[in-house]
């Protein structure tokens, strides 16, 4: 039941985003001079191993959550043999992979306001903060998650089903956050 509310949930941000994404194709179609001009401060190398991190953290999440379904929430060896790492090692890694993100984001944006790139500036500016605003207010969210679900870990008495279930939608969430963020990312940085 936890899985198809989650699923339904997911759906409603989809079509949040879908609005997100319409706002900026209709304001990159109205200011495609504007557009050129503010594309060309943005940097792409930064952005792109920004990506390559969140992108890699839903992998880790991925191994986080085949741990969980062997319900085994810590590791069973060294902290170097990954293969035995558990759910709460491997979610741990994610946290940290997604506030990499999250701390990267925060870098451009200031990078982006020494070049006038404001909110309030212009249209672009206003889409690009709005659009990827929303998405690091997501991130966060998944963050604060994978906090309840490794504190979750840690105390209970036994790690069970009802651990596991919640470990693997917090999964969907991220995966979600994921591929949102790979479309903006070909959006914004790519398409030019």
């Amino acid at each position: 039941m936890v899985s198809v509310g989650t699923v339904v949930w997911l759906s409603s941000e989809l079509m949040f985003f879908a609005g997100l994404f319409a706002m900026y194709f209709s304001l990159r179609a109205a200011s495609s001079d504007l557009w050129a001009e503010e594309t060309g401060k943005l940097n792409f190398p930064f952005a792109l191993v920004n990506t390559i991190v969140l992108v890699a953290s839903s992998f880790t999440c991925q191994m986080g959550v085949f741990a969980a379904e062997r319900l085994q929430p810590r590791r069973a060896g060294g902290l170097s043999a990954f293969v035995r790492w558990g759910m709460v090692e491997w979610f741990i890694l994610t946290f940290l992979m997604g506030t990499f993100f999250v701390a990267g984001q925060s870098t451009e944006y200031a990078m982006l306001v020494s070049e006038h790139v404001t909110l309030d500036a212009n249209a672009y500016g206003s889409a690009f903060y709005i659009t990827t605003g929303f998405h690091g207010l997501h991130v966060m969210g998944g963050l604060v998650a994978f906090l309840f679900i490794i504190g979750r870990a840690f105390v209970a008495k036994r790690f069970g089903h009802y651990e596991a279930t919640a470990a693997i939608v917090t999964s969907y969430y991220w995966h979600f956050v994921d591929v949102v963020w790979i479309g903006l990312f070909l959006v914004i940085y790519v398409l030019k």
